[in-house]
């Protein structure tokens, strides 16, 4: 097969795979600002039924609002919420590429000191 059309098979498939992961990536940001929406607009709703109910039930204003009862949901949805961002924008503070990065540096010169004790 000529050369030129070995490399143009190649660019195709690179463009191929390039528009599916680029796909993939507009889908997944599109399912986090759903699930964003949705957490905004129920919790809403959620608290404010929450704080009408503990005020009908006698409690101040103040007592209902602060109450952790009050924010349990918000709260545990919440941290869902984070680790579906921290999925979709790839965000790895403690073992992202530059940790991988180290750690394979830091097992290839053990492995050669290793190899030198035997020399």
């Amino acid at each position: 097969m000529p050369k030129n059309l070995d490399n143009m098979n190649v660019s195709m498939v690179d463009k191929t795979n390039a528009l599916a992961n680029a796909e993939k990536k507009v889908k997944d940001l599109k399912g986090f600002y759903i699930h964003l929406t949705v957490y905004i607009l129920a919790n809403i709703i959620i608290v404010a039924m929450n704080v009408m109910i503990r005020i009908w039930e006698g409690e101040s204003l103040y007592e209902a609002v602060v109450n952790f009862g009050t924010f349990i949901i918000p709260f545990f949805w919440g941290i869902g919420l984070v680790f579906h961002a921290v999925k979709v924008f790839d965000y790895h503070p403690f073992l992202g590429k530059d940790w991988e990065a180290r750690q394979i540096s830091k097992y290839i010169e053990e492995d050669k000191r290793e190899f030198e004790k035997y020399r």
